[in-house]
C-alpha cells in the first residue's frame, strides 16, 4: 500500500474562476496563472492563459531560459520574433506555437475578436523580460483597419 497521501499530494484542479493574474505581465496582454509551484506544487512547469484584446499587440519580450508552448483556443494570433521582430507567422484555433529560450517575440491579435491561448513553460518561475524595442507592426494591429488601408494582413485559412 502507498504511503503517499494522494488526497493532499495528488491531482489538483484549478477552476477557471481561480486563475491568478498576480503574475508578471507584458503590455497588451493579460496573463493568468493556473499551475504554479505555490498553487499546485508543480516543480518543473508553469501553465496558464493569455488573452490579447482586439486591435492589440503586446510589448516585445522573452522568457529567459524557458521554453514556451502556446495553444490557440480562440481568435487568431500573429507572432513576431527575431532581433528586430523581423519574422512573422500566424496561428488559428487548434494550432500550437513553440517559442525557444531567449527569443524576442511579440503577440498580435490578428483578428476582430479577443484572442485566447493556453500557455505552458518548462520552469516553475514565471520569467518575463520586457524588451525596450520597437515593433515593425502597424500602430493598429487589427484586421479590419489594415485591410481597409489596402494592407494584405492575414489570409483566412
Amino acid at each position: 500500500m502507498s504511503q503517499t497521501d494522494w488526497k493532499t499530494h495528488g491531482v489538483k484542479v484549478v477552476r477557471a474562476g481561480e486563475m491568478d493574474t498576480n503574475t508578471p505581465q507584458t503590455a497588451g496582454m493579460t496573463r493568468a496563472a493556473a499551475i504554479t509551484h505555490a498553487r499546485t506544487g508543480a516543480n518543473q512547469l508553469w501553465a496558464g492563459t493569455v488573452v490579447v484584446q482586439p486591435e492589440a499587440k503586446t510589448g516585445p519580450h522573452h522568457h529567459g531560459e524557458l521554453e514556451t508552448v502556446l495553444y490557440v483556443v480562440r481568435g487568431r494570433v500573429r507572432m513576431r520574433w527575431g532581433d528586430s521582430l523581423e519574422f512573422a507567422e500566424e496561428a488559428a484555433p487548434g494550432d500550437f506555437i513553440y517559442v525557444p529560450p531567449y527569443v524576442p517575440h511579440q503577440e498580435i491579435n490578428a483578428g476582430d475578436d479577443e484572442c485566447e491561448c493556453v500557455v505552458v513553460r518548462n520552469g516553475r518561475e514565471p520569467i518575463v523580460v520586457n524588451l525596450p524595442m520597437e515593433s515593425p507592426e502597424p500602430a493598429s494591429a487589427g484586421h479590419s483597419r489594415n485591410e481597409a488601408a489596402g494592407m494584405p494582413f492575414h489570409p483566412k485559412r
